[in-house]
């Protein structure tokens, strides 16, 4: 299980973007988004592009801290 943190996410929206680009990387299931946390986590069911992950949530507005 990979679990990241996630800036940028105030409500219930949020985690559904976040969910959505998550689920369209190909190789990531099992994604679980934590709105009080500010983390998601998943399992890589392949190869995962870090930076890929970062661009896409970014796109979305919000952002991966490192």
């Amino acid at each position: 299980m990979t679990t990241i943190k996630i800036k940028g996410m105030s409500c219930g929206h949020c985690v559904t973007a976040v969910t959505k680009v998550l689920k369209e990387v190909g190789a990531i299931k099992n994604v679980s988004v934590d709105l009080k946390k500010g983390e998601a986590t998943f399992d890589e069911a392949g190869p995962v592009d870090m930076d890929t992950i970062r661009e896409n949530i970014k796109k979305a507005g919000y952002e991966v801290e490192s």
